[in-house]
């Protein structure tokens, strides 16, 4: 196994808002993939590395009770969380230290999703 996570899929109950949150908080473009009406917004990612996407599925509900997922932030966590509430999210746990593995924060994003931002040290 060379890594735990193969995918992570973040429910977004308004595909578009959801997708643009995270283009604005991370700096990044996100593919749009269309799979049978299951819409995606697939992260950037190298050939061989863990990617996820947004997803518009009325199978998964958005909430902040269940599992977090972490999304790194290219050694900018100070700029994601700086651009989260003009984004329309929430930062409930600000930058915190986490020793070797570096920084990491809580945020609530547009659909009431509990999600982890990273930064190495």
């Amino acid at each position: 196994m060379k890594t735990v996570i193969d995918w992570f899929e973040i429910p977004a109950s308004d595909f578009d808002r959801a997708v643009k949150f995270y283009e604005t908080v991370l700096g990044v473009k996100l593919q749009h993939e269309d799979s049978d009406g299951i819409l995606n917004g697939v992260f950037p990612y190298d050939e061989g590395t863990t990617s996820g996407a947004v997803v518009f599925n009325p199978q998964l509900q958005p909430g902040t009770q269940g599992a977090v997922v972490y999304l790194g932030t290219n050694g900018d966590l100070d700029g994601a969380l700086s651009r989260v509430p003009g984004a329309g999210g929430q930062v409930i746990m600000p930058r915190t230290p986490v020793g070797d593995p570096g920084y990491i924060a809580l945020i609530i994003d547009t659909e009431g999703n509990k999600i982890g931002l990273h930064q190495e040290k």
